[in-house]
């Protein structure tokens, strides 16, 4: 066994900081990069795939090991802080052990994707705004379950869904935390939270419509409304958003948008925003960010890991043909192999969901 990862698995984290520089991570509480480094063993080794995932669970892992995939992308970093041991006592030291026995490696982009241009918080603007295109899905089933008054959870189900922004209503976006400089070429708009201008107010009910279709039609949309305005009446001009937990980006300036987007906020936070005029959306944590995955992360990864493993196969096969003139044979017999496969994967996570479902009252 090596003591490296495997060629394929640098070919990933390369095409990671091409998409989503660390550099533009808050390195002030986050914990980004790769997290869990498998060695390479040519005579086991993985296939050429790599398994996205928001959140790194038991489920999850499961998954990965049996895709025999390359390497986990989870959006959540499951290390945030210094670990003085790893034991299969704790549940996720059990799952990072076990992907390493497996020879799988876990990267974790999180806050350099909300913050880099077209990353997750570029995505939940083109969902407010109408630039996503319809999907074909229904809203998810209600199962039947033991309870005589609700259903079963049920959990939003995105769906790959193209962008058009000449369908969006017409509006300027602007970054609400800039990220300090310097920033890489061409990512000046870098930065946490995202504010939405439209040219014209829009009506709240439209924007429900859109957040529902864009994250994967929720069994139900959380909401806080000011009490004596009705919901059919509200329009909404601003919007201010954050994936995740938005309450240190929208709530740190002096006036408040119309409308808070984001996973959560508290109760007295969300209180406050209705109490000063405006409107709180706030899905669950994660259901403001799985989408991304199927609208944006699996397409952009894919094109950008096509060329990087490329280019990585032709040096290495170049590198194997002057280590077999300088006698090396048993080397290249070991990854020969590995630098002829050409093949190159990326996935979605199926088991991944928000802890959070919704249990429907029914009728």
């Amino acid at each position: 066994m090596s003591t490296t990862s495997s060629p394929f698995t640098r070919a990933v984290v390369s095409s990671m900081k091409k998409l989503y520089p660390e550099a533009l991570a808050d390195k002030s509480f986050d914990n980004t990069g790769l997290l869990l480094e498998a060695p390479f063993h040519p005579a086991r080794r993985q296939k050429n795939s790599v398994l996205l995932t928001i959140d790194l669970t038991k489920a999850v892992a499961d998954e990965a090991i049996k895709r025999k995939d390359s390497v986990v992308v989870a959006y959540h970093p499951i290390i945030f802080r210094g670990l003085k041991s790893l034991t299969l006592n704790d549940t996720q030291q059990q799952s990072l052990l076990r992907l390493a026995s497996e020879g799988i490696s876990v990267y974790s982009p999180h806050t350099a994707v909300d913050a880099t241009p077209g990353g997750m918080a570029d995505w939940l603007c083109d969902v407010v705004t109408g630039a996503i295109a319809p999907s074909t899905d229904s809203s998810p089933s209600v199962s039947a379950s033991s309870s005589q008054h609700y259903s079963q959870p049920t959990y939003p189900q995105p769906r790959p869904a193209s962008i058009s922004p000449s369908s969006a209503a017409p509006h300027v976006r602007s970054t609400i935390h800039p990220s300090p400089p310097p920033v890489p070429e061409g990512m000046e708009s870098a930065g946490m939270g995202r504010l939405v201008t439209f040219e014209t107010p829009q009506p709240l009910t439209t924007i429900v419509d859109r957040i529902a279709q864009g994250v994967g039609h929720p069994g139900g949309i959380p909401i806080a409304i000011p009490q004596t305005v009705p919901v059919d009446s509200v329009k909404i001009r601003t919007i201010g958003i954050c994936p995740g937990s938005g309450s240190s980006i929208l709530l740190s300036s002096g006036s408040l948008p119309d409308l808070l987007f984001t996973g959560e906020l508290s109760h007295h936070e969300a209180l406050s925003a209705i109490e000063r005029g405006s409107v709180v959306i706030a899905l669950a944590h994660s259901n403001t960010e799985r989408g991304y995955l199927h609208a944006v992360m699996r397409q952009k990864l894919a094109a950008t890991l096509k060329e990087e493993w490329e280019a990585q196969r032709e040096e290495g096969l170049n590198a194997l043909e002057e280590t077999f003139k300088e006698g090396g044979a048993s080397v290249i017999e070991s990854f020969e192999e590995v630098y002829k496969d050409a093949s190159c994967a990326v996935d979605v996570s199926e088991r991944d969901r928000d802890p959070y479902g919704i249990m429907i009252r029914r009728a």
